[in-house]
């Protein structure tokens, strides 16, 4: 009886390539992700367009902002370097490190991607965590279900504190 023998290092050799050139392509998105984790964020494109609105409208004449007395917004308390920031609460808006939030906090990175979520609802303003890691705060506490906002509230998103003000 004669035993035919099979050559499989014609088989295995392609098999341990894959797997270094997996192997690879798993530490090239390891360090993708510390260098966008780390790097500092600039200001968005959305947040230089509004910039340059307000001063457009500075050097019209026009008031800087022509906000509603009654209606509240959101103005950044933490950290120091966007103090003053002022975000408007019309609608539905959702907060979070993503370009695509209406107040982005790129600049945050304990904030989410899409973090919570504020919305009107019967002429007052609710705030919701959208499921995020490091939580939502009103007013120092961490929120698990809808809560409403009121005229000097605090909301911590992330790293980032904001007051509600008219």
């Amino acid at each position: 009886m004669f035993i035919v023998g099979t050559n499989y290092s014609a088989i295995i050799r392609p098999l341990q390539w894959l797997v270094v050139a997996l192997i690879f392509l798993f530490f090239l998105r390891v360090i993708r992700a510390v260098f966008v984790e780390v790097r500092p964020a600039g200001p968005t494109r959305a947040q230089r367009r509004a910039e340059r609105k307000a001063d457009e409208n500075e050097v019209r004449g026009r008031p800087r902002e022509s906000r509603s007395s009654k209606q509240l917004h959101l103005e950044v308390i933490e950290p120091r370097q966007y103090e003053g920031t002022i975000y408007e609460l019309d609608g539905e808006v959702t907060v979070g490190r993503s370009n695509g939030c209406a107040i982005p906090t790129t600049y945050d990175s304990y904030s989410s991607t899409v973090h919570a979520r504020l919305y009107r609802s019967g002429g007052q303003i609710w705030v919701e965590d959208l499921g995020s890691t490091n939580g939502t705060f009103v007013n120092s506490e961490r929120i698990s279900q809808p809560s409403r906002l009121a005229k000097g509230d605090l909301l911590q998103i992330g790293a980032t504190v904001f007051e509600v003000r008219r």
